[in-house]
């Protein structure tokens, strides 16, 4: 899990929701590169400082920003080798770095993508709606379907990538947000399964709500659909982890950094190394 950019003063209450009041925190971006089978995948792809992404970037007091030719540089990869790249929703911060990985083909959940286009289309009224959609995005993002490189998924399906899986969320963060199973170790009936989790969940609190010793879930503060939703979607995810919240691959979650071997690198971002296969090398 690759860290690019931070937030230093994301307000609470976006990321837990009804913590209204409660100061701001630092919001870590960050992106995780999966490698395996020969291919190199990205879950998520970042944005962009440039053009439109920047515009956005300096909305939200986006700083530290790096590109992926340094971020990858960490752990001896580059934007050129990453073969396909798994977008769990559209936001300007997971969706924004198309243009930067030019050998990549893009998978996002077809119903994400048309509901992104369908609201670009209302009145001025509605723009609230695209307050995290960069419409520069969705645009390079069809472009990018004219010519073969962005592909829909139809909701759930299982190894989309050897080991792989995906699984829609829909009408939660986003209209049709989708998580990520990584069975590590291949098989079918795995007990060696991550979630990454998207923007399903900012912070370890969505998960137990702050008490573990009886966990409550409390959903993200910003959803464009449903919170109820996202509490289920949530109890989804912990299933698949075997309840285990150190399967859960959060990354807006500055707290990971202590769960799994890490490092800080010289841009001041942080570097966390979930799984190693047999033999490779350790980038921490």
């Amino acid at each position: 899990m690759l860290e690019f950019a931070w937030v230093p003063d994301a307000p609470t209450s976006s990321l837990v929701y009804g913590r209204h009041n409660a100061g701001n925190e630092k919001l870590p971006y960050c992106y995780t590169l999966l490698r395996g089978h020969g291919k190199s995948i990205l879950l998520d792809c970042g944005v962009n400082y440039a053009s439109h992404g920047r515009e956005f970037m300096e909305r939200f007091n986006v700083q530290n920003w790096f590109s992926p030719n340094e971020v990858l540089a960490e752990v001896g990869c580059t934007p050129e080798e990453i073969d396909h790249v798994i977008l769990t929703h559209a936001h300007f911060d997971h969706m924004g770095g198309l243009e930067l990985f030019p050998n990549a083909t893009f998978h996002i959940q077809q119903e994400e993508l048309a509901a992104w286009v369908s609201l670009m289309a209302l009145d001025r009224r509605f723009r609230w709606l695209l307050t995290a959609t960069d419409t520069g995005d969705m645009l390079y993002a069809v472009q990018l379907a004219r010519e073969g490189r962005m592909r829909g998924i139809d909701g759930d399906v299982d190894n989309i990538f050897p080991g792989i899986d995906v699984r829609i969320a829909r009408d939660t963060h986003t209209a049709g947000s989708q998580y990520v199973l990584i069975r590590n170790d291949g098989k079918s009936a795995s007990d060696d399964v991550f979630v990454y989790t998207g923007d399903l969940l900012y912070r370890h609190d969505n998960m137990h709500g702050g008490v573990a010793g009886d966990p409550m879930y409390v959903p993200v503060g910003l959803a464009f659909g449903s919170q109820t939703k996202l509490v289920f979607a949530t109890h989804k995810i912990m299933e698949c982890a075997g309840f285990d919240m150190r399967r859960v691959l959060t990354p807006h979650e500055p707290a990971m950094t202590s769960m799994y071997p890490s490092r800080t690198t010289k841009n001041g971002h942080y570097l966390i190394e979930v799984a190693l296969a047999e033999g490779q090398q350790s980038y921490v």
